[in-house]
């Protein structure tokens, strides 16, 4: 089941934990570590999972910051290779799928706190998708609360196991529809992204 829960003041030192590893695990292979999702954003209800963005210079010669990432105790999801693409950015589920969305995907151990880590080149639209939405959300708290609702009742309808697939797809455009938004807002204000998180 997916459950919605109110914000939690611990997500942040969790990630902050989690993110000291990474940072001791990777070095300067990660360009950038993030808390990122719904956890990151003060006063947003959110799944309890810590959600992650790494950053790195290229896909190319990943071994290595693979092999650093599961010594930290992550495990690959090689299925997941790519992003939901936005409608506004280029054709949705088009097929071969758009390189700027490209990522890579591990989720922690069944010994560890439930994160998922979303690795990703700097510069690419995904990449910065994931900042820009954080921060859109952390200066809009309207839009931060509408967005927790939509969930909790995406979550009502279409959490169960079954329908995992479908709380994803109703989310994704939703999210789009945010950003639109956010890209106004980083235009207007010159909004850029702040130092790392780690």
């Amino acid at each position: 089941m997916i459950a919605i829960i109110p914000y939690k003041e611990s997500w942040a030192e969790e990630f902050k934990k989690i993110g000291a590893i990474l940072r001791n695990a990777l070095g300067e292979l990660a360009v950038r570590i993030d808390h990122i999702g719904s956890t990151s954003v003060p006063g947003l209800a959110a799944k309890d999972i810590i959600d992650i963005q790494l950053t790195v210079q290229s896909f190319e010669s990943f071994s290595a910051v693979q092999t650093a990432i599961e010594s930290a105790g992550y495990v690959l999801q090689p299925e997941i290779v790519f992003d939901h693409c936005p409608a506004y950015h280029g054709p949705s589920g088009t097929y071969p799928p758009d390189p700027d969305w490209e990522k890579r995907y591990f989720r922690s151990s069944t010994e560890q706190r439930n994160t998922h880590l979303h690795v990703r080149v700097i510069g690419r639209p995904n990449q910065r998708y994931a900042l820009l939405f954080r921060d859109y959300l952390r200066s809009h708290l309207k839009a931060a609360n509408a967005y927790a609702e939509v969930k909790r009742r995406l979550a009502k309808y279409h959490g169960c196991d079954s329908d995992r697939m479908v709380y994803v797809e109703i989310k994704d455009p939703i999210c789009d529809i945010i950003m639109s938004a956010a890209e106004e807002w980083a235009s207007g204000s010159g909004w850029q992204p702040g130092p790392t998180d780690v």
